[in-house]
C-alpha cells in the first residue's frame, strides 16, 4: 500500500488533490458510465477540472467565505465543483437532488448562496421558479445544455463557459491557482452539511477541512481501503457519509469512485464494477433483500427449494459463528455474483438502524456487512464493526480518536449517548442557540439512547424522544419494531404506535413494486396504489407477515391492530427525512384521525384528502381504510 499524505501539511481538499495529481496523475481516480461506456478520469484530469472551475469562480468574483451551492445527481462534476468551491475559500452546500422548491429556497436564502452548480434543465427550472425568493444567487452554472436554449436569464452560465473562463485566467496568471489554495487552512469551514431535520428545517453543520479529513483517516484505520479498491457512489452526495466515501476518503487513500449511469441501472452497473466496498442506507439493503425474495416468488419450484434450503443452512451456520460451504455452493456464490457483491471486502449500512433480520440475511449470504453509527455533526460515522468482530445487535466500537459516554444510565445501563472526537463540527451555521443546545461543554449530545454491552460494543436503541411507554408501563422502541416489520417482502414502510396507549398498533405502507407483482401473479385486479392497498387479499397477505413478526416478540410488544395507508410515506410531504427517517410529529398530526380510530376500536375510518405530487398535480383520495385485529379482543383480555 502506498504511503498516505501528511494531513498536517495537506490539510485541505484542494491541497490533497494537488498532492495526488503530482504523484499519481496517470492513475484512474474515478469512472463515470455514459451511454453504456465506463469513462475513466485520472488524478491529473480531476485536478485540471477543479482548477478550471475554481479559476472560473474567481473570474465571476467569488471570494473567501462565500457559500456555493450544489444541486444535482451524483456525478464527477458535482465533486469537482465542491472542491473548486473550497479552493477559492468558499463553503460548499450540497442540496438533495429531489428537494422540493420551498426546501431549496429555504437553504439557499438562509445561507445566502451566491453561486450554485446544477446538472440540467430540471434543476434550473426549480431555481428560476423561485424568482425573487433567492436574491443572493448571482450565477446558476449548469452542466447539461440540453433544453437550455429557450432560457435568457442572465444568471445562467454553461459549465463549459465557466471552465473556459478559468483556463483563460490560468493562461494569464499561471501561479494564481497555487497561490489561492495555499491561502486555505485546515481550520477553514469547507462543508455546510444539512442535518436530517426530523423535527424542523434542517440545520447546517459547519465542517472544517482539517478536522474532517483527520477523522476520515481515523475511519480508514478501523476499516482500511486503498488504491486497489473500488467504490460505487449511489447515495446522495449531500449526505454526510457520501461526503466521507466519495469525496474525502478517496483524497486520502485513493480508492476509485465509480458513478452509475442512472438509478435504474445501479445494480447492473455495480455488477460490472464488482466493488470492494459499498455503503447503502438501510432502506436500500431492505429493498435488495425484498427484491431477492420477490424474484424467488417468480422462480421454479426447484429454485425456490434451493433458495429455502440455502438460507436455512446459511442462517444455521451463522448462529454457530461460521459460514456454510454447502449453502455457498448451493445458493450464495451465484447470488453474490448476481448482485455485484463478488469482490466485497467490506460493506456498511448507516443513516438509520437496520433491522437484525435483514442484517442476518446478508451475513448468511457472505456479504461482509457492518453497522456504523454517527451523526452529521460528528463528521458522519465514529463507530463501526471491525472485520473479525461483527455483531448485528450493535453498532461496533469507537474509532481511536473518539470518546463515548452514557449519561444518566438506568439500572440496565441504558442512557443518553454523548460523544466527542477530533473531527466534530464547528457549530451550526448562523445558529449559535442551536449549537449551544446540542453541546455539553466539548461533548455533543446525540439525542439517542443506548448502552455498552459486555464486549464494549455500543448498542443504539432509538432516539431518546422516540422511546415510548404504553399506558400499562411497557417500554418499547418503535424503530426496532418498525425494522422487524420492514424485513417483510411486502412491507415498504412502517410506523409503530402505542405511546401512552393501551397496546401497540402499526400503520403500514405496502412495498408497491413487490405487492403489485404478487397481485398480478394471483390475478387480483387493481388500478392504483390506493386501490391495491385496500384489497382484502393484500390485507390477508400483510396480516400473515405481521403474525410471523409477533411470534418473535415478547407478548407485551406485539402488534395488536394495523391499517394499510392509502399512500406511501414521502419526504416531499415532510413525513420522512431525506434519509428516510420517520418524522413522528408530522405523522401523528397528519394521520391523527386514523390513529384515533385504531384506538377507539373501530373497524374502519373514512379518508377524504388531496395528494399533491412533485410536479404540482393533485389527486383527491376518498376511501375507507380497514383496521384489522391481529389479536382477537377476547384473546387480548385473557393476555391482559
Amino acid at each position: 500500500m502506498q504511503p498516505l499524505p501528511d494531513l498536517k501539511v495537506y490539510d485541505t481538499y484542494p491541497k490533497l488533490l494537488a498532492w495526488n495529481a503530482e504523484r499519481y496523475g496517470g492513475d484512474v481516480a474515478m469512472r463515470e458510465k455514459d451511454y453504456g461506456i465506463w469513462n475513466p478520469i485520472t488524478w491529473a484530469d480531476y485536478h485540471a477540472k477543479v482548477k478550471a472551475m475554481a479559476l472560473g469562480l474567481l473570474n465571476l468574483g467569488a471570494k473567501r467565505g462565500d457559500v456555493i451551492g450544489l444541486l444535482g445527481k451524483n456525478r464527477p462534476n458535482w465533486i469537482f465543483a465542491e472542491i473548486a468551491a473550497h479552493a477559492v475559500g468558499g463553503m460548499s452546500l450540497g442540496i438533495y437532488e429531489d428537494v422540493i422548491d420551498q426546501e431549496a429556497k429555504y437553504l439557499i436564502a438562509y445561507s445566502d448562496v451566491r453561486f450554485i452548480f446544477v446538472e440540467d434543465e430540471e434543476q434550473v427550472d426549480k431555481l428560476l421558479g423561485l424568482e425573487g425568493e433567492i436574491p443572493t444567487v448571482e450565477a446558476i452554472i449548469y452542466n447539461d445544455p440540453r433544453g437550455m436554449r429557450k432560457y435568457d436569464d442572465p444568471r445562467l452560465i454553461p459549465l463549459a463557459d465557466l471552465m473556459a473562463r478559468g483556463e483563460a485566467l490560468d493562461a494569464e496568471q499561471p501561479k494564481l491557482y497555487a497561490e489561492t489554495i495555499a491561502r486555505g487552512t485546515g481550520e477553514d469551514v469547507a462543508v455546510l452539511c444539512t442535518t436530517s431535520g426530523t423535527t424542523s428545517n434542517p440545520k447546517l453543520a459547519m465542517l472544517q477541512a482539517g478536522p474532517f479529513l483527520g477523522h476520515c483517516a481515523a475511519y480508514l484505520e478501523a476499516d482500511p481501503k486503498g488504491a486497489e479498491d473500488e467504490y460505487v457512489s449511489v447515495l446522495p452526495l449531500p449526505w454526510i457519509m457520501e461526503q466521507v466515501y466519495a469525496v474525502a476518503q478517496p483524497l486520502i487513500c485513493r480508492i476509485r469512485v465509480n458513478f452509475v449511469e442512472e438509478g435504474e441501472t445501479m445494480m447492473a452497473d455495480m455488477r460490472e464494477i464488482a466493488p470492494t466496498f459499498v455503503l447503502f442506507a438501510p432502506r436500500v439493503w431492505e429493498g435488495i433483500a425484498a427484491d431477492v425474495r420477490a424474484r424467488m416468488m417468480d422462480s421454479s419450484p426447484l429454485k425456490r427449494a434451493a433458495f429455502d434450503a440455502g438460507m436455512k443452512l446459511g442462517l444455521a451456520a451463522l448462529d454457530q459463528g461460521r459460514r456454510s460451504p454447502l449453502a455457498d455452493m448451493l445458493l450464495f456464490r451465484a447470488l453474490r455474483d448476481r448482485l455485484g457483491f463478488t469482490h466485497l471486502k467490506s460493506a456498511a449500512t448507516g443513516g438509520a438502524a437496520l433491522g437484525p433480520d435483514t442484517f442476518r440475511f446478508f451475513l448468511a449470504m457472505g456479504v461482509p456487512l457492518r453497522q456504523l453509527y454517527g451523526q452529521t455533526e460528528l463528521a458522519g460515522a465514529y463507530t463501526v464493526h471491525r472485520a473479525d468482530d461483527v455483531d448485528f445487535e450493535t453498532v461496533g466500537t469507537a474509532f481511536r480518536n473518539t470518546e463515548i459516554r452514557i449519561d444518566n444510565p438506568d439500572p440496565n445501563g441504558l442512557g443518553a449517548i454523548v460523544t466527542r472526537h477530533t473531527g466534530m463540527f464547528a457549530g451550526y451555521y448562523r445558529n449559535d442557540e442551536a449549537t449551544e443546545g446540542t453541546m455539553d461543554g466539548e461533548w455533543l449530545v446525540t439525542g439517542d439512547a443506548g448502552y455498552f454491552d459486555d464486549k464494549n460494543h455500543l448498542v443504539v436503541i432509538d432516539r431518546m424522544s422516540d422511546l415510548a411507554t404504553t399506558a400499562n408501563g411497557t417500554r418499547f422502541s418503535p424503530q426496532y419494531l418498525e425494522n422487524k416489520l420492514k424485513f417483510s417482502t411486502f412491507v415498504g414502510e412502517a410506523v409503530v404506535l402505542g405511546h401512552n396507549r393501551p397496546f401497540l398498533a402499526a400503520m403500514l405502507c405496502i412495498r408497491y413494486s413487490i405487492v403489485s407483482k404478487w397481485a398480478e401473479k394471483n390475478r387480483i385486479t387493481f388500478t392504483t396504489y390506493t386501490d391495491l392497498a385496500s384489497r382484502p387479499e393484500v390485507y390477508d397477505l400483510v396480516r400473515a407477515e405481521l403474525l410471523k413478526v409477533n411470534d418473535s416478540l415478547p407478548e407485551a410488544q406485539r402488534i395488536r391492530r394495523f391499517v394499510l395507508l392509502y399512500k406511501e410515506l414521502d419526504p416531499d410531504d415532510g413525513e420522512l427525512t431525506r434519509t428516510r427517517k420517520v418524522r413522528r410529529e408530522v405523522i401523528n398530526d397528519r394521520y391523527g384521525e386514523i390513529i384515533d380510530a385504531i384506538y377507539q376500536g373501530r373497524d374502519s375510518v373514512h379518508v377524504d384528502t388531496t395528494i399533491t405530487f412533485q410536479d404540482g398535480t393533485k389527486q383527491r383520495i376518498r376511501t375507507d381504510l380497514r383496521i384489522v385485529d391481529l389479536i382477537a379482543p377476547e384473546t387480548e383480555k385473557k393476555a391482559a
